[in-house]
């Protein structure tokens, strides 16, 4: 087999690889999810999370981030405003745009789903060996880096 196909078999079965890993971790979620007295949908979340993330910030950009449409994002939020875990406000810069911040509630549920998502995978990974887990980090920083997502580590969860 030549090299360039022996490249191609593997970057296929990596990306089976990750495909079934992330299935794993989305139903990890929606369990997570599950526990929140406010019925919100793994997009909702994730605009939760990347408000607690980044911080406030104006709509056209939170919609950047989902990559969904502005009218999609302001449907979102309308539906996260109404169950008070997000606030929108003019810009007062330019008083067109608008801002979306997350709220104490907001922040609550974020760190809640987190919490538990945190515990479920720590069983997952326990029973994994030792040599296993260092790849895993390894492989995984390299995934989230190259897909632009911010790092979470134990010290940035200090409200854990």
């Amino acid at each position: 087999m030549t090299r360039s196909k022996v490249g191609a078999n593997h970057a296929e079965a990596l990306t089976d690889a990750v495909l079934t890993a992330s299935r794993l971790l989305v139903a990890v979620s929606a369990r997570s999810l599950a526990a929140v007295e406010e019925t919100i949908t793994l997009p909702q979340f994730r605009m939760l999370v990347i408000l607690d993330s980044r911080g406030a910030m104006r709509l056209s950009s939170l919609a950047e981030l989902l990559d969904v449409n502005p009218s999609t994002a302001t449907r979102m939020v309308d539906r996260l405003v109404a169950t008070e875990m997000v606030a929108r406000q003019p810009n007062p810069a330019t008083r067109r745009e608008v801002i979306v911040e997350l709220t104490e509630e907001g922040t609550h549920v974020v760190r809640g789903v987190t919490r538990r998502r945190r515990a479920a995978i720590s069983r997952i990974v326990a029973k994994m060996s030792e040599d296993e887990r260092r790849g895993l980090v390894e492989a995984l920083t390299a995934f989230t880096k190259a897909g632009g997502e911010p790092a979470v580590t134990s010290a940035d969860l200090g409200w854990i």
